[in-house]
């Protein structure tokens, strides 16, 4: 097996680490910066080349981004053209090695790294997502206009090619009347900043300087989709589906909209959430990521972050990440098929077992049947990156 990764980042070995308990051996690691700068990529004949994310190595920012500091906002339009770049320069390397093959797909993870096509797909396909703005959003006038003309006093902004909610602004916009919730952070020359504070800004020049410092990389506006609170926090789900199965979850809640655990998010507590749902709701939330993930066949793996509406009945998908099982130390849900396993495990179980029967993946129904029947209760979920 091969990995193209940044050696050393959890994510390679995590994923090394679930690959030697299987009796796999060692992955070998490709890394990003040598495929980014241009080098020849070689890769073991006869391997299984993983593609994981780039991480947060500034090096590897820099050939991505272009040079400066890595806590800049911005850059999401370059970073992808290279990302494509390289994506396209694995796939010919792993065309050219006799027997390689790839274990993910270069292009389903291209849509995820859009915004905008990943949410016009999921939508094509009946998958329940928050409203969106059409066409091009070319600055804060625009924003404005457009959330008029379609009725929307509250969005959210995100930069089309963004992670880790860099530069999203969760915005409410009345007549004279703003604020907006984000993590941007201005200096005294106007540059941004990713900041690990949640802030709220209601100076309206102030916000409508950060949109048009953000719009020329590329903006998705969203309205807002309430979320369900719990325990006074806003909360909402990242669900790793595996082979077309949800096999780990974990419970984001913030104080703000905002519910990132970098940007002060909790863990929350998955029981509860099963609990309030019932039996009938959690099945329908789990259906939903299934139904996400199917949108993305020949990726064997993806991150759905699933929000529940106040009402605990309505689910939309906020996003859908290539790189989203980082739950370390999380074992899966209950009846999914990967208990007692991390998600790289999971993973490695479903790609190297038999396969499955044919059929449709439903959620399972706890021992007894109704909403009230015992279950197994599952583990507090585990630390998130999102």
């Amino acid at each position: 097996m091969a990995v193209i990764g940044t050696p050393g980042d959890r994510r390679v070995t995590l994923f090394a680490a679930a690959a030697r308990a299987a009796g796999l051996g060692t992955p070998d690691v490709i890394a990003w910066r040598d495929v980014l700068s241009g080098a020849e990529v070689r890769l073991p004949p006869g391997a299984l080349v993983r593609i994981d994310s780039p991480g947060a190595d500034p090096e590897t920012d820099a050939l991505l981004r272009g040079p400066g500091d890595p806590a800049r906002v911005g850059g999401g339009d370059l970073r992808y053209r290279r990302l494509l770049t390289a994506l396209e320069r694995i796939r010919r390397a792993v065309a050219d090695t006799p027997g390689c093959a790839l274990w993910n797909d270069p292009d389903d993870i291209a849509v995820m790294f859009d915004k905008r096509r990943c949410h016009a797909r999921l939508d094509a396909a009946g998958v329940p997502v928050p409203p969106a703005l059409p066409g091009p959003v070319d600055g804060y006038a625009t924003l404005r206009r457009r959330m008029r003309e379609a009725g929307w006093s509250r969005v959210f902004v995100k930069p089309a090619h963004g992670s880790s909610a860099s530069g999203v602004i969760a915005l409410h916009a009345a007549r004279d009347r703003v604020q907006a919730i984000t993590s941007v952070a201005v200096d005294d020359e106007g540059g941004l900043y990713n900041s690990l504070r949640v802030r709220t800004y209601r100076d309206e020049p102030v916000v409508a300087a950060i949109v048009d410092a953000l719009a020329p990389a590329g903006l998705h506006v969203e309205r807002w989709f309430p979320k369900a609170v719990l325990d006074g926090r806003a909360i909402d789900l990242r669900v790793v589906v595996v082979a077309g199965r949800p096999t780990h979850a974990v419970v984001r809640a913030s104080r703000t909209p905002m519910t990132n655990l970098h940007l002060g998010g909790e863990r929350g507590d998955l029981d509860a959430v099963r609990d309030r749902l019932g039996e009938n709701g959690w099945r329908r939330a789990m259906e939903v990521c299934a139904k996400t993930a199917a949108c993305f066949p020949r990726s064997p793996m993806a991150g759905v972050d699933l929000m529940i509406g106040t009402g605990w009945r309505e689910f939309a998908v906020a996003e859908v990440n290539a790189f989203g099982d980082l739950l370390p130390g999380l074992t899966g849900l209950p009846g999914g098929g990967a208990e007692g396993m991390d998600t790289y495990a999971a993973q490695l179980a479903a790609r190297f077992a038999a396969p499955p029967p044919n059929r449709p993946w439903r959620a399972p129904v706890s021992a007894g049947g109704g909403a009230g029947a015992a279950r197994p209760r599952h583990a507090r979920a585990g630390r998130a990156h999102a």
